[in-house]
């Protein structure tokens, strides 16, 4: 195997993205190449390397052992690049290297949980740090943080994983929602009782499957999502009642596409939390955006 020189590094970040996204599709799409100049990329790499990285055909994409192993160790070599970047910008009084943010998806809207002014304010003093923000469930997040995948997650947490400091960042009132082509939408408010919940197709969130069922007490699901906007979707085509964070039902429900049934009796608050690693309590990179998202919770 050769040498690698500088210029590998560019060729590293896209074989990781390309094994990260599990093929050409989406990594085409998270680089914005094209698949003959992700393939050329790839061929130049597995040149220099001297080996094939993955194997890729009728029986799908796949890392060889060879891969395997590289890609593990590109990561933990760009994990110690982002490591020196920030000692070498600590000592200089500057916040320097890579952040890496994970986030629940919906909460643009909500006035403590849409992260862009704490990010407005943080890259005002940080502007050196290259901010990498992704959304995902909150087990995908909590996973990516202990994995190192991560550096600060934010999410309705289960708070059980060893490792991980979990700091409460805001409790998110919800209500349960109906669509203007549901039977709900126009019925009295006085006839709408524990039957007609019960008998109204449910429409859970796949992550919160039975504390959704528990809240209504209604028997069983007829749909399932895992992102806030599907649940959007859901209950917008008529067919379905479900629980949306109040920002984003009572958007819809100011412009007469959704209505909230019975607010104070089916209602409860998600606590959101921050998470990061406990060995990161002394990573400035970190903690000051960590402060940042507790500022912008405790002004709401």
């Amino acid at each position: 195997m050769r040498r690698l020189d500088n210029i590998d590094l560019r060729l590293l970040r896209v074989f990781v993205t390309l094994a990260d996204s599990g093929g050409f599709a989406d990594a085409q799409i998270a680089l914005n190449l094209s698949q003959s100049t992700l393939s050329t990329h790839l061929a130049a790499l597995e040149r220099k390397l001297g080996e094939p990285l993955c194997e890729r055909g009728r029986r799908g994409f796949r890392l060889t052992e060879f891969g395997e192993a590289t890609y593990d160790a590109a990561k933990r070599l760009f994990a110690e690049i982002d490591a020196f970047h920030a000692r070498i910008g600590h000592n200089r009084g500057k916040l320097t290297g890579r952040l890496r943010i994970g986030i629940v998806d919906g909460v643009v809207t909500s006035p403590a949980l849409g992260i862009h002014h704490a990010l407005g304010r943080y890259r005002a003093y940080a502007p050196d740090v290259f901010i990498d923000l992704v959304q995902g469930t909150p087990a995908e997040l909590e996973s990516a943080v202990t994995d190192g995948v991560r550096d600060l997650v934010i999410g309705p947490m289960s708070q059980k994983v060893p490792g991980l400091t979990y700091v409460p960042i805001y409790r998110e009132p919800h209500a349960l929602y109906c669509g203007r082509q549901h039977p709900l939408f126009t019925l009295p408010e006085a006839r709408i009782d524990r039957t007609a919940i019960e008998e109204a197709s449910f429409s859970v969130r796949g992550y919160r499957h039975f504390d959704d069922l528990y809240r209504t007490d209604h028997p069983r699901p007829s749909g399932t999502v895992m992102h806030m906007e599907a649940q959007v979707m859901m209950i917008l085509s008529g067919g379905f009642i479900g629980f949306l964070p109040r920002h984003i039902g009572d958007f819809w429900a100011g412009r007469g596409d959704m209505r909230a049934l019975k607010p104070t009796v089916y209602t409860f608050a998600s606590q959101h939390f921050a998470a990061t690693r406990s060995s990161d309590a002394q990573r400035p990179l970190v903690q000051s955006f960590l402060q940042e998202i507790r500022k912008q919770a405790a002004a709401t």
